[in-house]
């Protein structure tokens, strides 16, 4: 084996964001740009001789190649194995999963995640440590500075190494281990979940109408604050206990009757494992999966699981037959959408939902030890919480952040309002994970996704939420919107709009309660005296200019107000929000590029 080492030069935008090394692919394909990264992330985790790698990645244009470039330079760094899904495909949680099964030391992530593929489009890197997660601020910090200092690299001179048929190969001293990328993660899925009952769902003849059985009692809880944000009405606890409301939406078993569902894979890594997991154990019918062949540009779309991305599944949902559930994921399948029947649950919800029903689910029936979301996550995941008398951890935004938490036993659910949710079965977050958790609910408790939101805000009242995302806008005009609500903090402590006041103003900073680590500068928060509230902040994910997000949240505990629309009932503090940013005067955009 000729092992040559390389000099290079140093690049100086090499930092990872809040989920890796994210650029254009010609970028990447730049002479010695992966190389020197890769070369990077070797030099700070310095694994000790003999350690196993888990290498894979979501199938996007560029995969392959970088593929064999990690291979043949893990040869020269020492490793002694290298477990590669087959095809170079592994997702997010897969890997997580295959690192934590097997104990490796780590494992090397190829993904853009929710960015765009293809030769014009994106392409991504990430380092995940001995716990399946993605790298905390130190180390990544460290591959950063060590990429600033490189001058060489070591990569051997050898052909590629066949990476399409299941097997060991050799590279040097190293073995090359081609898996099978869907079966650990699928033995995981079934050890958390009732594949059974969710088999009986959706082959059993299950539809729309009958009365919600006994099984489905919710456990007793604590009485909520009576607090601005907790304010249960007599309202609420009437329709709670109304009979009428509890039986409206149920499904019940009626004989020739299939309760259909209909899987979006958006041309992404999570075709194989949808095909595995709900057809193949599940009994699905196979065309309740569609764009189900993960392509190297996604089937020339964008794998991000929103209303406007995902637009062929809300069509078919929305439309006239519309299955019963639906559902997508993204690119390298850590993200979710859920939908009901002409209905939409909004990420923030579905965390809360999942952990209220948690009881109902094998996995998760022995209690939850805490919950955590990202900090522009609304609050409706607090109310659970809060009832269940466990603590809930709010963290900036990037799933590292919660590593730490699972790791020291603190928290079993975690979700991000960008379509995240997850738990402590691996570091990561999960799409179908949360797919399965919503088919398990319903499974158990008979009823439409619609019923199961709405009877869940009569509970906790509705935390009303939006992120309104403006992508790709000039870098300058995105900072300059930043440093004016930055300058504005005194000005606009205290002040009046409307019935709102301004009760604080600040950048959201975070102490980790396991390790003390400070994290600062995650987010503008502009909070009112109701409980209210609005987020403004620059995303970490995007490659191409500025992708400038605004979170709105306002909570609304009557009944009688749960059905309004949501951009309606938050109109006064998007008013506010582009009025003290001066978004419009300073990017030129006069609407959102994405809203959910």
């Amino acid at each position: 084996m000729q092992v040559n080492t390389v000099t290079t030069r140093a690049f100086n935008d090499q930092q990872p964001g809040t989920s890796g090394l994210r650029k254009r692919v010609h970028v990447f394909q730049q002479a010695h740009y992966l190389e020197n990264f890769v070369q990077s992330i070797f030099d700070t985790i310095a694994a000790p001789p003999g350690a196993t790698l888990v290498l894979g990645g979501d199938g996007r244009y560029y995969n392959r190649e970088a593929i064999q470039v990690i291979l043949k330079m893990a040869a020269t760094n020492g490793y002694g194995r290298v477990l590669v899904g087959k095809g170079g495909i592994l997702s997010t949680p897969a890997a997580s999963c295959v690192i934590r099964k097997q104990q490796t030391y780590g494992g090397i992530i190829l993904s853009a995640s929710h960015n765009p593929g293809g030769p014009d489009g994106d392409f991504g890197i990430k380092y995940n440590t001995a716990n399946g997660g993605p790298a905390p601020e130190k180390i990544t910090d460290a591959i950063f500075s060590a990429s600033k200092r490189i001058t060489q690299y070591r990569i051997v001179d050898a052909a590629d190494i066949p990476i399409d048929a299941i097997g060991d190969s050799k590279l040097g001293d190293m073995t090359v281990s081609v898996i099978d990328p869907v079966n650990d993660y699928a033995e995981l899925m079934e050890s958390l979940f009732d594949f059974a009952a969710i088999h009986a769902l959706l082959t059993g003849g299950i539809t729309q109408s009958g009365a919600q059985t006994s099984d489905t009692e919710m456990p007793p809880l604590r009485p909520l604050p009576q607090s601005a944000g907790y304010a249960i009405t007599s309202d609420l606890a009437s329709v709670v206990d109304s009979p009428s409301r509890m039986a409206s939406g149920s499904i019940s078993n009626v004989s020739g009757a299939r309760f259909r569902i209909k899987f979006d894979a958006m041309h992404a890594v999570t075709g194989p494992y949808a095909r595995e997991i709900f057809i193949n154990r599940l009994g699905a019918p196979f065309d309740s999966i569609m764009n189900a062949v993960p392509l190297p540009d996604f089937g020339g779309g964008h794998p991000d699981p929103n209303l406007t991305y995902a637009h062929e599944l809300v069509a078919i949902l929305y439309g006239e037959n519309a299955p019963d559930f639906g559902a997508a994921s993204d690119g390298d399948g850590d993200r979710n959408m859920i939908l009901g029947k002409h209905f939409f649950v909004n990420p923030s919800d579905s965390l809360a939902v999942l952990a209220a029903n948690a009881h109902l689910v094998p996995g998760y029936k022995q209690g939850l030890s805490g919950i955590a979301r990202s900090m522009p996550t609304s609050a409706a995941a607090d109310r659970v919480a809060a009832s269940l008398g466990i603590p809930c951890y709010e963290t900036p935004t990037g799933w590292k952040f919660f590593g730490n938490l699972m790791d020291a036993g603190k928290v079993t659910l975690c979700g991000e309002e960008s379509f995240g949710t997850g738990s402590d079965h691996i570091r990561e977050k999960d799409g179908l994970w949360a797919v399965l958790f919503w088919l398990n609910i319903l499974a158990v408790r008979k009823q439409s996704v619609e019923t199961i939101v709405t009877e869940h805000w009569a509970r906790f009242g509705r935390n009303v939420y939006s992120r309104h995302d403006y992508e790709d806008i000039p870098t300058e005009a995105a900072n300059g919107v930043i440093k004016l609500l930055h300058d504005s903090f005194a000005q606009l402590k205290e002040a009046q709009f409307g019935h709102l006041q301004v009760k604080l103003c600040d950048d959201f900073s975070y102490v980790d309660p396991v390790d003390g680590s400070v994290s600062t500068d995650q987010g503008i928060r502009i909070l009112f005296t109701d409980g209210s509230r609005i987020v403004v902040r620059l995303s970490g994910t995007g490659t191409g200019g500025a992708t400038l997000r605004i979170y709105l949240e306002a909570f609304e505990p009557d009944v009688a107000k749960h059905h309004l629309d949501t951009q309606q009932s938050l109109g006064p503090l998007i008013n506010i929000a582009l009025k003290i940013s001066e978004l419009r005067e300073r990017t030129g955009r006069i609407q959102p590029t994405v809203i959910t």
